[in-house]
């Protein structure tokens, strides 16, 4: 009865009709031509039971891995040959630039002295020709006592002045010079009040005059017109000494007297200094 079976068993054909040992050596002998032919890749294909036990294997890695992780049974690929070394782009170019800007370590440069230059239109003639006769000229630090020059006046000296304290052009003032000093609206007086009030005559509506040999001041009206003139409230028939602070009502405007000539002080006393 044995030597039936056993005889059956050896009669079967190897594709699984034939004994047990007869299947697990054409088993074995299916993976190793396979795994001659796929030495490259890293699968062993043990027929079509083999590749889907491997397929399946593969998907219950990927699923543990995650959705971001990639399985991959192959053998990793050599690296890709690096391509051959080209000559470095010369320093100053673009190329050197972008380069330089992409490198993650800091560089270090050097100052180096500027390549562009300014250039400048030459000065006109005029500007040179006032740049040489001094018209630029710095100023010149003063050492020692300063010498003062007093040869002549660039003006008549003023010795006192009239400021308005009220009416038509508040807070101005005029000059009072040396000698006979007419007032009066017009522009063409010694000392014109020429600030809109029409009240004032425009010609000599009256006289202030200054002697430097008694040093005074002398208010004088003008009897000839028609408006009348105060001093202080007081309306004068002749002359009239000035002092500080006097009010002279002119029509609509009052005027204060502020002397700067007087007995403390004369221009002539200036001729008296030595040099």
């Amino acid at each position: 009865m044995k030597d039936d079976k056993r005889s059956a068993a050896a009669q079967a054909g190897p594709n699984g009709t034939g004994s047990l040992p007869n299947r697990i050596l054409g088993s074995l002998r299916d993976a190793l031509n396979a795994a001659s032919r796929d030495d490259r890749s890293g699968e062993i294909t043990l027929g079509e039971k083999s590749h889907a036990v491997a397929t399946g294997a593969a998907a219950d890695l990927r699923k543990q891995a995650g959705p971001q992780t990639v399985v991959s049974a192959r053998a990793p690929e050599a690296p890709p040959a690096a391509p051959p070394a080209q000559p470095a782009p010369p320093v100053g170019s673009a190329a050197h630039a972008l380069r330089e800007a992409k490198s993650p370590e800091p560089k270090h440069f050097e100052p180096s002295e500027p390549s562009t230059q300014s250039l400048r239109a030459s000065a006109p003639a005029g500007a040179r020709q006032a740049a040489a006769a001094g018209g630029d000229a710095k100023t010149q630090a003063l050492r020692g006592k300063p010498k003062v020059v007093r040869n002549a006046f660039h003006q008549d000296p003023v010795v006192a002045w009239l400021v308005i304290v009220g009416g038509p052009g508040l807070g101005s003032y005029r000059p009072i010079y040396e000698g006979n000093n007419g007032i009066g609206r017009g522009k063409n007086q010694r000392i014109p009040i020429d600030f809109g009030d029409d009240t004032i005559s425009s010609e000599e509506q009256a006289y202030i005059r200054y002697d430097s040999m008694d040093r005074s001041f002398l208010f004088v009206p003008n009897l000839s017109k028609t408006n009348i003139v105060a001093v202080n409230d007081k309306k004068p028939t002749g002359a009239v000494k000035l002092e500080l602070m006097d009010v002279i009502t002119m029509g609509r405007t009052q005027l204060a007297f502020v002397p700067f000539c007087g007995e403390e002080f004369d221009w002539s006393e200036l001729s008296d200094l030595k040099e």
